[in-house]
């Protein structure tokens, strides 16, 4: 497996590796052991797995709250994705900056988003598959969401002119200087 670091320290860009042959490939998309190895240790309690069927459709930006935070292993299952991760910890030197990455059936990428970061994403195609794993069970209790389109994180979802499908739940959240994250920076390491 690659691992990739990205700009958001704990925010990660694993690459699974195929093997492949006349009849397609083969691929451990998830495995504890190489996990380990990499010196990441996450208990995953819960697969998710979602499909969008218009090109332009945002989900995001949602986090659940302490104490059922969730780290989150996202991959494309079919399709093409904008994946993104959103530094919502407080007192983070990176607080509301953000990472993207396009997940697609083809490139096999996956992101890993720890808790304390918002997520999100747009599709590129239509039925598009979104499998993820997550570390806690969903508590709608704890659910919450920040808008996708506020200025203050700035995000570059490559619309393009393209009238992105929300949900209310979405269209109606708050911008990042209206929320009060429950998340705070523990400092380096």
């Amino acid at each position: 497996m690659e691992i990739e670091p990205t700009a958001l320290d704990g925010v990660l860009i694993l690459t699974p590796r195929r093997f492949g042959d006349a009849r397609g490939f083969f691929s451990e998309s998830w495995s504890r052991r190489a996990f380990e190895s990499a010196g990441l240790h996450y208990d995953w309690v819960q697969d998710n797995h979602s499909l969008s069927a218009r090109a332009g459709t945002v989900r995001g930006l949602h986090f659940q709250a302490p104490p059922h935070a969730q780290d989150k292993l996202v991959r494309c299952g079919r399709g093409r994705l904008f994946d993104v991760a959103v530094d919502i910890r407080r007192g983070s030197p990176t607080w509301g900056r953000w990472v993207g990455v396009e997940l697609s059936f083809e490139n096999g990428r996956q992101l890993l988003i720890p808790k304390g970061f918002l997520h999100g994403f747009v599709t590129r195609e239509p039925d598009t598959e979104i499998i993820y794993k997550c570390s806690d069970y969903y508590a709608p209790e704890c659910d919450g969401a920040v808008r996708f389109d506020c200025p203050e994180i700035g995000i570059d979802w490559g619309l393009d002119g393209v009238e992105p499908l929300l949900s209310e739940k979405d269209r109606a959240a708050p911008g990042l200087r209206e929320f009060a994250s429950p998340f705070v920076w523990e400092g380096p390491g």
